[in-house]
């Protein structure tokens, strides 16, 4: 940790800032970077850039070129800031996403408005992420405002898509080698996962889709076809007598929360099949059923025997249902990742939340995933973790808010972070 006096300057400075990280929080909220599709990612970068620039940051802007989500209409345009230091090492990587999920219905307030009312800031994206990277800004904005000299440097990063994969954002970063082990020590994202939890990890993720062909027959003579969908039938029914309680008995030792995430999970996304139900119809046997599956898998289980535990359960369908034909298509998949044990990262924000909040962290693991598995799997930055401000419950929510007491607070803990890491004593 950074000395007392540096410490105590640096907090005060967060202090005296707090109605412009509110109003920089409400500026972000105002640009709707709705996705899909897309929408106003230029505006937020550049918005995020100036005001890294105005704090002594080198800025960049990176376009996501080839990838198939970067068009001419919805451009994908991350902005990395860099402040240097004494040295360029140890170097600190603040990470937060642009992009928010449509408003959805529900709402009592603008939810593109930026409101601050009763000590908090409404808005989609409120909390999921853009308090975060408020206060990610603002945390090194108040180490310079209060005169110290990093001994490494800090780098701060809005990045586009993570709602959707995160493909053209942190993954695009780190396949072009901006976020890599090779320049970055520590990466810390400030995701909501309320102000005094760190996040260590995420559970895996497998999606796939699962496709039934029969044989197209005449409605009023069903026994000369073969239904798709009724061979689905007999796969979802031993998914949920076979698989779905072996699932339940399996937990990890990982501290996913809530607790029913600490078990392996199988959720069936949607189901197409026969013909469409609105609209005319003909007396026709469905010739083709698909079925779209998300499996959470757990670190202990592993991806090859997660998808074989599938396909052996699809054979065995296959071998004792006559006529039954299939194909199995992997759609996504996402390995876990876990912060290493022992990591001065989580160390680092433990002492600053105990001595900002007066209590103990708490560590736990998502129980879906964000880029922390860029950040691990392709940059190969293994001290990775998500901290910041709001409560994970409201993501996604109407009249979604973050308490400014908790942006404040948490902003407080990043600045604390940024001087131990980079050795500013």
């Amino acid at each position: 940790m950074g000395s007392a006096s540096h410490v105590d300057r640096v907090l005060a400075a967060v202090e005296a800032a707090t109605d412009e990280l509110v109003d920089f929080t409400s500026d972000l909220i105002r640009v709707p970077t709705v996705n899909p599709p897309g929408d106003g990612y230029e505006d937020c970068a550049r918005l995020i850039g100036d005001r890294l620039a105005a704090g002594d940051f080198e800025v960049e802007y990176h376009s996501a070129e080839g990838r198939p989500e970067h068009t001419p209409a919805h451009p994908r345009l991350n902005v990395v800031g860099l402040r240097r230091g004494r040295a360029l090492r140890p170097a600190v990587h603040l990470n937060g996403h642009l992009d928010v999920v449509p408003a959805g219905a529900g709402w009592t307030l603008d939810p593109f408005g930026g409101i601050v009312k009763d000590a908090r800031v409404y808005g989609r994206g409120s909390c999921d992420m853009k308090a975060g990277i408020a206060a990610a800004v603002y945390a090194a904005e108040a180490i310079r405002r209060a005169g110290v000299e990093l001994n490494g440097s800090v780098e701060i990063s809005g990045t586009v898509d993570e709602e959707s994969g995160g493909f053209a954002g942190v993954a695009w970063l780190s396949h072009h080698k901006r976020l890599s082990a090779d320049r970055q020590d520590f990466v810390i994202i400030p995701e909501p996962l309320n102000v005094d939890r760190i996040c260590i990890g995420h559970r895996g993720v497998y999606w796939f889709e699962v496709t039934t062909r029969g044989r197209i027959g005449h409605g009023s003579m069903p026994f000369l076809g073969v239904s798709a969908i009724e061979h689905m039938g007999v796969i979802l029914d031993r998914i949920r007598r076979e698989l779905l309680p072996v699932l339940a008995g399996r937990t990890t030792a990982v501290p996913v929360v809530p607790d029913g995430a600490r078990h392996a999970t199988l959720n069936i996304n949607g189901i197409v099949g026969g013909q469409p139900v609105d609209g005319i119809q003909t007396p026709c046997v469905a010739d083709v059923c698909r079925t779209v599956f998300d499996r959470r898998f757990l670190l202990e289980e592993g991806f090859d025997a997660t998808r074989r535990e599938i396909q052996h359960l699809l054979e065995r369908a296959a071998a004792e249902t006559p006529q039954l034909a299939y194909e199995l298509r992997d759609l996504m998949v996402v390995q876990p990742v876990r912060t290493p044990e022992g990591s001065p990262l989580v160390a680092s924000l433990e002492r600053g939340i105990k001595h900002v909040l007066g209590r103990q962290a708490q560590q736990i693991a998502s129980p879906g995933t964000y880029d922390h598995k860029h950040v691990d799997r392709i940059a190969g930055i293994r001290n990775c973790v998500a901290y910041g401000p709001g409560i994970l419950d409201l993501a996604h929510q109407p009249d979604e808010w973050c308490g400014i007491d908790d942006l404040v607070n948490s902003t407080k803990v990043l600045a604390m972070s940024i001087l131990e890491l980079t050795r500013s004593t």
